[in-house]
Order: structure tokens, then sequence, then C-alpha cells
């Protein structure tokens, strides 16, 4: 009996070194994930418009609420850009409807505004960002997303676009405005979604290689 236990002695040791091991990985990798979404999070509700935004050759407003579009139409009708996109729309909505919903002008959609159905998500409106510039020969865009967003967004853009220059224009997310973040557990679960996604999408795009120019310049073509 005594020689078997020291038999298992060695593997036992080795077995709880390894545990150990796991453990004290595990734990730093959660203290840095702590202090990055402590990180990411503090930058987010910081985030403010400094100034006027330059004039811009577009402007691209990725959907997901009334004020993005309403903020983007803003702009188009102050002269920042000279056209705008309106990406990521349901394939079921109309510019009608659009401009019923924001009470935008009849006159600013029918000469400046396009409209995508095609993008599903984040890495699709970058994508038909990017495209929608090449065709219009804009190398100079405005982003107009909410400011959760923006740090995913403007990511994407720039992978499918780096020869495009993106100026970021914040819109407040209407989670809480009020207090601080860990005050409002449905903004904290917000940012806490959004920091993962900019993490996953900070690695795919890491591993992703860069779009090739010719597919670029393709896009001219479309």
């Amino acid at each position: 009996m005594s020689s078997h236990r020291r038999s298992r002695g060695p593997l036992a040791r080795f077995a709880n070194r390894v545990t150990r091991g796991f453990l004290f990985v595990v734990l730093i990798a959660g203290i840095a994930g702590v202090i990055g979404f402590l990180q990411f999070s503090s930058e987010i509700t910081a985030l403010k418009n400094a100034g006027p935004v330059e004039p811009a050759d577009g402007i691209v407003v990725l959907t997901g609420g009334r004020a993005r579009i309403a903020t983007a139409l803003g702009l188009l009708a102050q002269g920042k850009g000279k056209r705008l996109l309106i990406s990521g729309v349901h394939p079921r909505s109309t510019p009608a409807a659009i401009r019923a919903a924001v009470g935008g002008r009849a006159e600013l959609f029918e000469c400046c505004v396009d409209i995508d159905h095609a993008a599903l998500d984040t890495t699709g409106n970058a994508e038909e960002a990017g495209k929608w510039a090449h065709r219009n020969g804009f190398t100079s865009l405005i982003v107009v997303t909410s400011d959760y967003h923006m740090p995913r967004s403007l990511m994407e853009m720039r992978h499918h676009g780096p020869e495009i220059r993106f100026t970021p224009y914040f819109v407040s997310h209407d989670v809480s405005d009020d207090g601080e973040l860990f005050d409002d557990p449905a903004t904290l679960r917000l940012m806490a979604s959004e920091y993962l996604k900019y993490l996953a999408a900070g690695l795919r795009l890491r591993l992703a290689p860069a779009p090739a120019k010719s597919k670029l310049a393709s896009a001219k073509a479309d």
C-alpha cells in the first residue's frame, strides 16, 4: 500500500502543478479582461464630438436607431458630405418609410441619399461602405454611429478601406445618459457585450488578410 502511494506521489504533484498553472493563467486573463473592459468603457463614456466636424466626401451612417440617421441627415444638410449612405437597412424598408420615421426632407433623399440593404452586421456595413466610397470616388468619409459602437465600426471600416480617411461622429447611446456606468445594469450589459464583440473582431481582423487592391478597384465598376 505504501509503495502504491509513493508511485502516485509524482503524478499527483505534477497534476497539482498543472492545475495551479492553469488557474494562474485564468486569473491573469481575467484581470487583463477586466482592466481592458474598464479602459474600453471609460473611453466610450468620455466620447464627445470635438467641435464642428470637418467636411468629407461622403457620410455613412450605420443603422441602429433614429438618432443615428437623423444626425447623419443633419450633417448632410449642413454640407458636410456630398452624399449619404444609410447602411444596413431592413430589406422591406423604403426611402419613404425612413424619411417619414426621421422627418427627413424629400429633396435631400432624392438627390443625395443612398440606401444599403445588403449589410447584415458591422462587417457588412464596412464592406458596403468601402464599395460605395469607391463607386463614388470618395477618399474621405464621416462615420455616424453610437458612441459604444464606434471603436469596432472604425476598426472594420479601416480594414475594408485602408486608403480612406474616416472621421468619427458619435451619437450618444440612450441606455443611460445619467450617472456612472455601473449604476445602470442595462448599460453595463451593453458595454460588456460590445467589448466582447470588439475583441472578437480585432482577433478576426488580425488573422484575416487585408482586402486586395484589385478587389477594391473592382468595386468602382460594380
